[in-house]
Formats: C-alpha cells, sequence, structure tokens
C-alpha cells in the first residue's frame, strides 16, 4: 500500500469516528406532531431520555437498556443511524370500545446501533411511547431490561400495590408521594398514574406484549421508579384445581426469539383529565388483528349467578332455586325477556372443576344450551386456567355443543410463560369460534386487539368483592385500569347502600354507592362483555333501571368525556348510531357534587327526548333513593346536575 492511499484510508476512518462521537453526544429531539410534547435523547454510556410537556419538564434522566446473557443492548450505545418519520393510522377496533373510528397520527424516530439493535420512540399529541427492535439469530436470554425514570420534583403517585409477582390485581388503589416510595417497598402492576402537580397527569402502560413478562414497578428511594420482571418459570408442582406452584425459575426473564419487536412501553401526558377518558394508546401500538374474519365475535351483557348465589325467589318461582336447569332457565327468560345476549354459568355447572367433559347433572348444560337457542340466549361457560391448559381439546367440545363464550380465571401471574398461555388459549378458542374473558388477569396489553375474541378482562377491585368494592376507589378506574383496556368490573347491584352502613352477604349481596351510580357505570365502565350481576327477581322489580341497563350497548361509536377529576368525578357522553348516553360517577368526600352539563356535543338543528336518574334527595343517607325525569335538550344547551356522595347521573339521549 502506498502511503497517499494509507493516509486516505485513515483520514476517512477518523472522519467517521468523529461523525460517531459527534453523534453520541447530542441530543436528539421528537415532537409530538402538535409541538405540545418533546422527547431529548441523548446518548452516552446508556440511553437517556427526558420528556416535557408545554415546555414543562416532567421526567428526567431516564434510561432504556435490555441486558442478555451475552451481551446488552443500550450500555455504551453506538449509534449507526437516526431516521425521524411522520405516521398517520386510520384504526377501525372490531371490538370498539370507545371509538369506531381512531386517528392515531405521530412523529418517529428510529435509532439503529451496532449489535443489532435498535430503539423506537414515536410522539403523539397525548403523549409518548419507546420499544427495542432486534435482529439477532437464534434466540436469546434476556436477563433483564432496564426501565429507569426520574422526577425533577415530589410527585403524587397512584399505585396498585402487590406483595410480589403472583397477584390477582384486585388491590385497592394507594396514593404515595414519589420521595416516599422506597425500594423496600411492595412493586405496583401496571398501570401506574402520576400527578406530576405541575397541571400535567402521565398514564403508564405497554401495549404489543408477547412472548415476554409484563412489567412492574418499583420505587427507588430517590424520586425515581424502575422496572421489575419476574422470571421465566421451568418446573411446577402441584397447588389444589386452580393453580400451581412454582419449583424452579430460569435465571433469565425471557427466552425469546433473537429477530423481534418488544413490547411499547408507553407514556399518556395531558393537563386535561378528561384526555385520559378517551385514551386508546394500547390499541394504537398493539398488533393488528389476525382474526381475518371477526363477524362470529358479538359483544353484549350478561346475567350472572355467582354474585347473587342464583336465588331466584317471588311468586313465579316455583322451584328450588340454586345452580339447577330450572334456575338457569329461569335467568335464561330474564335475558329474553331484555335482549341480553348471554347468561354466565360459573363455577358448579361440571361435574368437578377439574373435567371440562361432564356436566353436573343436575344442571344439564346441553339441554340450557338447546333451551337458550329458543329465546336467543348464548352460554358463557366458567373454567380454571389449569384445568384450560391440560383440556386445550376443550373448545372443540364446546364449539360442537355450541357454546359461545368462556370465562377463564384465576392466572394470577404475568411471566413469560402465562403471557404466552392467554395468547395460546385465544388464539385456540379462536379456531372454534369462541371468545375469552379472562378473570384473575392482568390488565389488558394489546393481545385483545391482536385476537378480538379476547373480549375483556378483569384485573380490577370490582363489584365481586362486594363491602370491598368502594366508590372511593372505583372513580379512579376510569383514568387507570379502564383507560388501558376493557375491564370486566360485573356492575348492576340492585341493593344499595353508603359505606358507613353496608352490611349485606350472598345472597342478598349488595354495592356500596347509589343505585344510580351504579347505573352510570354501564356508560363510563367499558368492556366487550358487561356483566348484570344481581337477581333477576331484583332487576323484575326494578323495570325502570334495567330498561335503562339493558338500553346501553357495550361498543360505541363516539366518546366525549364532559367532565373529570381524577379521583373525584368523571362525567362522559358516549354515542351509538344516532343515540347518546351520559353516565358521571363520583367519590364519597362531597355530600353533593354539582357539575354544569354542556350539550354543545349533540349535532346542531335536533331535538333529543333525554330520559335520566338522578340521585334522590336522600340518596346520601338511603342509597337506594333515585328519581327518573324526561327533558328535551338540543345542542347549546346547559344543565346542572347534582350527585350525592358516592353517586351517579345517567342518562339516554335519543
Amino acid at each position: 500500500m502506498n502511503l497517499n492511499n494509507k493516509f486516505t484510508r485513515c483520514f476517512i476512518l477518523f472522519l467517521a469516528l468523529a461523525t460517531q462521537l459527534h453523534a453520541q453526544g447530542k441530543s436528539i429531539d421528537l415532537m409530538s406532531p402538535n409541538g405540545g410534547i418533546k422527547v431529548s435523547i441523548n446518548l452516552s454510556d446508556k440511553i437517556y431520555y427526558s420528556v416535557s410537556g408545554g415546555g414543562q419538564e416532567l421526567l428526567t434522566k431516564n434510561h432504556l437498556a435490555m441486558t442478555l446473557k451475552d451481551g446488552a443492548f443500550g450500555e455504551n450505545p453506538k449509534l449507526i443511524s437516526a431516521k425521524k418519520t411522520k405516521g398517520a393510522q386510520i384504526i377501525k377496533p372490531y371490538i370498539a370500545l370507545k371509538f369506531s373510528t381512531v386517528k392515531s397520527s405521530y412523529n418517529d424516530l428510529l435509532m439503529t446501533f451496532k449489535g443489532n439493535y435498535a430503539v423506537e420512540f414515536r410522539a403523539f399529541d397525548n403523549g409518548i411511547a419507546y420499544r427495542f427492535i432486534t435482529s439477532k439469530k437464534g434466540s436469546v436470554e434476556v436477563m433483564n431490561e432496564d426501565f429507569a425514570i426520574n422526577f425533577p420534583s415530589e410527585y403524587l403517585l397512584h399505585l396498585q400495590l402487590n406483595n410480589g409477582f403472583k397477584s390477582a390485581y384486585e388491590e385497592l388503589y394507594q396514593h404515595i408521594e414519589s420521595n416516599n416510595w422506597k425500594q423496600t417497598d411492595k412493586m405496583a402492576n401496571l398501570p401506574v398514574l402520576i400527578d406530576t402537580k405541575k397541571q400535567y397527569k402521565i398514564l403508564i402502560s405497554e401495549s404489543d406484549l408477547s412472548d415476554y413478562p409484563g412489567i412492574f414497578l418499583k420505587g427507588t428511594g430517590n424520586n425515581g421508579v424502575e422496572g421489575a420482571f419476574p422470571k421465566t418459570p421451568l418446573e411446577f408442582g402441584p397447588d389444589g384445581d386452580r393453580s400451581q406452584k412454582i419449583l424452579k425459575s430460569a435465571d433469565y426473564i425471557a427466552k425469546t426469539t433473537g429477530t423481534r419487536n418488544f413490547p411499547w412501553r408507553y407514556f399518556v401526558i395531558t393537563n386535561d383529565d378528561r384526555e385520559i377518558l378517551e385514551n386508546t394508546m394500547t390499541l394504537q401500538l398493539a398488533a393488528k388483528s389476525v382474526i381475518a374474519d371477526p363477524s362470529w365475535i358479538k359483544p353484549g351483557q350478561a346475567s350472572w349467578e355467582w354474585w347473587n348465589g342464583a336465588t331466584t325467589y317471588g311468586p313465579d318461582v316455583n322451584f328450588v332455586s340454586g345452580f339447577n336447569l330450572n334456575t338457569y332457565k329461569y335467568f335464561i327468560d330474564f335475558a329474553s325477556k331484555f335482549g341480553i345476549k348471554y347468561i354466565v354459568m360459573d363455577e358448579g355447572w361440571a361435574k368437578s372443576t377439574t373435567d371440562p367433559y361432564t356436566p353436573n347433572p343436575n344442571v344439564d348444560v346441553k339441554e340450557l344450551i338447546r333451551y337458550g337457542k329458543t329465546k336467543n340466549v348464548d352460554i358463557i361457560l366458567w373454567l380454571t386456567w389449569l384445568t384450560v391448559h391440560k383440556n386445550m381439546d376443550v373448545f372443540k367440545t364446546f364449539h360442537q355443543w355450541g357454546i359461545k363464550g368462556v370465562k377463564i380465571d384465576f392466572m394470577e401471574r404475568s411471566d413469560q410463560w402465562m403471557v404466552n398461555y392467554y395468547e395460546d388459549v385465544v388464539k385456540e378458542a379462536a379456531k372454534y369460534q369462541i371468545f375469552v374473558d379472562f378473570h384473575g388477569a392482568f390488565k389488558p396489553a394489546g393481545l385483545e386487539y391482536k385476537y378480538p375474541n379476547l373480549i375483556s378482562y378483569e384485573g380490577v377491585r370490582g363489584l365481586e368483592q362486594m363491602g370491598g368494592c368502594y366508590p372511593d376507589n372505583s372513580i379512579y378506574l376510569p383514568f387507570m385500569r379502564n383507560a388501558v383496556g376493557p375491564m370486566d368490573f360485573t356492575p348492576g347491584a340492585m341493593i344499595n347502600m353508603q359505606p358507613e352502613v353496608y352490611s349485606a352477604e350472598r345472597p342478598n349481596a349488595a354495592a356500596k354507592g347509589t343505585r344510580v351510580n351504579q347505573l352510570a357505570l354501564y356508560v363510563v365502565f367499558e368492556s366487550g362483555i358487561q356483566m348484570l350481576c344481581d337477581n333477576p327477581t331484583l332487576y323484575y322489580r326494578n323495570p325502570d333501571c334495567t330498561e335503562f341497563i339493558t338500553s346501553v350497548p357495550t361498543t360505541w361509536d363516539e366518546t366525549k368525556p364532559l367532565a373529570a377529576t381524577v379521583g373525584e368525578v368523571a362525567v362522559v357522553a358516549k354515542r351509538k348510531g344516532e343515540r347518546w348516553f351520559i353516565g358521571g360517577i363520583t367519590n364519597g368526600k362531597e355530600k353533593t357534587r354539582a357539575i354544569e352539563l354542556n350539550f354543545d356535543f349533540l349535532p346542531k338543528g335536533r331535538t333529543y327526548t333525554m330520559t335520566y336518574f338522578e340521585d334522590g334527595i336522600n340518596a346520601g343517607r338511603q342509597a337506594m333513593d333515585y328519581r327518573r325525569k324526561t327533558m328535551q335538550v338540543k345542542s347549546g344547551d346547559k344543565m346542572t346536575v347534582t350527585m350525592a356522595r358516592n353517586g351517579g347521573w345517567a342518562a339516554i339521549l335519543k
């Protein structure tokens, strides 16, 4: 090699190195389409990023990384390229919980690094998200993932804390100052809601979760939060009819293919609490549906017997009620009368919880399926997850019987094995046109859009907890758990009490809060399958309430939040076709709460007849007190509504 060529090659190498070093120390900014949110990424020993809203720094010096058995993504990153693009999508979810059409616009930054990985950021007008993308051969063992965020000042954290990675995700919310959340304290499952005390709220969750564990969050003790992940189980032992003991776990959190997209970590960022109620970030970041023709999936309401002990009574009940053939036929008759699509047959329909092929002879499931079809009512069967795992061919059998849906219970884990179990189940169920409602489940994280036959999840302190279900806790659900996806809360109680006088047990189960609070939950809360938890006998005795409940759709064309303050009040209008519904709920902190409604969301030039339910004058003491009224309204009208403590307001406009 002559001297000139050698010099030239050295000079080119020097320029390439200098360019890379310049990029390493440079801040790369990504703005939301409207310019209101900014992500600033800095590359040094790690990938750091900060997030600003309205010119205020909200999250500072955060970092991300992924540790493998044989290396790491994000440690001493060497940037190869950084490409910015704009994205715009029109999404039409089959199960439309908020909007039948969702417009998703964002700015995207794809940073490709040496080592066969990339990090992708997206900035939306209402938040940001990021994920790892890898292109390694074979499989990789992920030992840990660094999810670390830091707060520039003391924030208020709204959390659902757990004793460990095994959880039914039904704990009451806790409200903790960020400086006070120590490393030794309990972990929180997602979603987590952050009040910055600077007008802005930040909702954290994830989407496109597949073949990877769900993330938990822990306090750092230094005004920050870091991620935590369950290890992958390897060996199991017996633990009753609905669980397994983990006898041995791997030292990794996931063993997965080396070429893949990892889950999105997203942050909804807003200075208007109403925007949280219309969040669709999980949908916007989820994988597309793999079910080519989902027309067989029928969302709807279901009458449920467990909460009321299947104890119908009254002059028209001339049989011994209970978990038997005559009682279930009574439930079917009730469902048929009010246009309810399904009944749920909970634990007891089978002769054994471990044998899903042999019905309880006192119930006669096949006769009930036949009878239900004559009444246009189909059946959902309850199962433990362990029984399904051991009998995955049960979906073929259920399809032959004529079963339309299953309620699968007690998973209570979100490690990689269990996340894969969820997907295996809904995939197998879809082959036989059966939908799934997961109970004892983690939060929605996108699988419900990849497989829309996953119609709902529990993972909430719902009405099944009876006296343990408080309106002061439930008021957070529209801003947290239900803001990230469908939620099977099981509302509909017809016996209602204020918390300080509550005393109830099955079969006379009751709810804390007012009657109208229960009616409003059908509008405020979102689920592809919505239960009517109470006794048909009580619904027959309260026909005006029952007619309202059963008129409320389970899917929506449009959502318009009218009033919202996290932890205090949520009022939302929703449209299905040409009909509008309004639901409002509040906490128990004030004796009454007055909200001014503006009907400017209605189309101009049309007058609607509005039938509404309001808390009665004595509802603050006697929670079953309510009034039903009718009036005419049009666009531009205003109205002040008053809710009692732990109360509500509900209306239909047509």
